[in-house]
């Protein structure tokens, strides 16, 4: 045992080992991520670096970082060695967007196959497919409302989870963008007549709600920053061979935007929010404010470095 030991610490100590230790923890154990935009404000911030568990819903398929490279053929089909279990609704959750089946995203899962969704402005309602009865046992009355015969949960995660907003950064709001792309969006462009919301003009028809069915084996993910998100309303749900991983730890988090980012959006990542908070009293547009920002600018967020993204997201963000 003495022996192996040895073996196994020169092994390790030389270049070779490192590398070989680097990947396997890269492609099976933890990898390493930084949240470039908006979409999950206030629970996930512009500027966080966390490593995710790449173990949390089965093996994925080994590829080279940067390259996006798979090392292996897909023997099951599903872009996993092994499977493993499913995102859970309410899971923050690590995976390719369906559009190019390449890039990185980060949202919260909110539906499974088989559970519906209804949206508007400033409402997600779901109808979980497990039906009325775990509807009826699971949430309150006062959150519960009676569409198309079957019981809905409203906005059945902002309670939970307390950095899910609806504050727009432009003139507008996510409903009305589905609106203006409604023959892009991902979800059917309804008029429900016992749904409390209000009705738009879209090519002679009105329409006052969005309507989605979840593929089986497929998740529904939206950003807590839903006004803000660019997400499975718009390129629909995520199947399972997509799904990368979990959200573990943030390690490093820094304040890295410009004041002509945060204040004009330009780059992306508008964020008025941010500004108002160093800013305060002071004009948003000023000179002043300006100087204000470029002090803070480059400030490290020490009491989110460290963090377990599964303790914090339940906690009352300080950032605002």
């Amino acid at each position: 045992m003495k022996n192996f030991l040895e073996k196994l610490y020169r092994f390790s100590s030389s270049w070779t080992g490192t590398i070989i230790i680097v990947l396997f923890l890269i492609f099976f154990v933890a990898q390493s991520f930084v949240i470039p935009s908006g979409s999950m404000k206030r629970t996930l911030l512009i500027g966080d670096f966390l490593f995710a568990k790449k173990f949390s819903y089965g093996i994925t398929i080994p590829e080279l970082p940067w390259l996006g490279l798979k090392l292996l053929p897909d023997f099951n089909g599903n872009g996993h060695l092994i499977e493993g279990p499913r995102p859970k609704r309410g899971d923050i959750v690590i995976f390719f967007v369906p559009k190019d089946g390449k890039t990185h995203f980060v949202k919260r899962c909110v539906a499974v196959g088989g559970d519906e969704i209804l949206y508007y402005d400033k409402h997600l309602l779901i109808h979980f497919h497990e039906g009325d009865k775990y509807i009826q046992k699971n949430y309150p009355a006062k959150k519960i409302v009676k569409v198309l015969n079957k019981l809905w949960v409203v906005n059945p995660y902002k309670d939970k989870f307390p950095g899910i907003q609806y504050k727009p950064e432009y003139d507008a709001n996510s409903f009305l963008l589905m609106l203006y792309r409604a023959s892009q969006v991902d979800m059917k462009p309804l008029f429900l007549s016992d749904l409390s919301a209000p009705a738009y003009d879209l090519g002679g028809s009105a329409v006052n709600v969005f309507y989605k069915k979840v593929e089986p084996d497929h998740f529904y993910m939206i950003g807590d920053n839903r006004d803000n998100s660019d997400d499975s309303r718009f390129w629909g749900s995520v199947p399972y061979r997509l799904i990368i991983g979990k959200p573990w730890v943030i390690y490093f988090s820094i304040e890295y935007r410009s004041y002509d980012r945060v204040m004009y959006g330009k780059g992306g990542g508008k964020d008025h929010q941010a500004l108002s908070k160093v800013c305060k009293s002071v004009p948003l547009g000023s000179n002043e404010c300006r100087a204000l920002w470029d002090k803070h600018r480059y400030s490290i967020r020490w009491d989110r470095v460290g963090k377990y993204v599964d303790t914090f997201q339940y906690q009352i963000p300080r950032d605002d």
